[in-house]
């Protein structure tokens, strides 16, 4: 089974972030919320603490499948400005494995320099900093390895994207159904 890092700081979106942890075990994917800020404890963008599992400088990066990053400011700041969370993504995308950001966060994926050729989506207005992709509106992007979403309003579909990258369509549809999920 497939076992994802989502790497958070204070400042991150929280709904985007925990949605994807509540949607992937709910699937049976092990998921680890791991902390860039040396600390479990969590301050949101606004203002709700929450505990990380781990932190950073203790877990194997290598034992992960995948990495995944909310959104949120300065949480989306605080990732990009982190030389390990930009090292994490780059070897990610060079192993082959996914590297997935909804909202501002795909930034940070443009920042360590694997959207050259893909298409990716993001947060309206932060385009820019989707160095060399092809820049789409659609609420998730995949695109190979590379996840991509809007923010906290796509943050469901995000998540089923995810699950089926690692576990398949039907098993995203009976996540969805199970949390009355309607794709209008």
């Amino acid at each position: 089974m497939a076992k994802l890092a989502l790497l958070v700081s204070d400042g991150c979106e929280e709904c985007e972030a925990l949605i994807q942890v509540d949607l992937l075990r709910r699937a049976g994917i092990t998921v680890d919320l791991v902390s860039v800020t040396g600390k479990t404890q969590i301050e949101s963008a606004r203002q709700i603490s929450f505990l990380a599992d781990r932190l950073m400088e203790d877990v194997d990066v290598d034992s992960y499948d995948g990495v995944i990053l909310p959104g949120g400011m300065p949480g989306t700041i605080h990732l990009k400005e982190d030389e390990r969370v930009l090292a994490w993504v780059r070897s990610f995308a060079q192993q082959g494995k996914l590297t997935a950001a909804i909202c501002a966060a795909p930034t940070v994926l443009g920042a360590a320099g694997i959207l050259k050729g893909k298409k990716a989506t993001c947060y309206p207005g932060m385009e820019d900093g989707l160095t060399g992709a092809e820049c789409l509106t659609d609420e998730v992007v995949t695109d190979g390895e590379v996840i991509t979403s809007r923010g906290l309003g796509t943050a469901i579909a995000f998540g089923l994207a995810i699950i089926t990258f690692f576990l398949g369509e039907k098993k995203a549809q009976e996540i969805g159904s199970s949390v009355v999920y309607s794709k209008n």
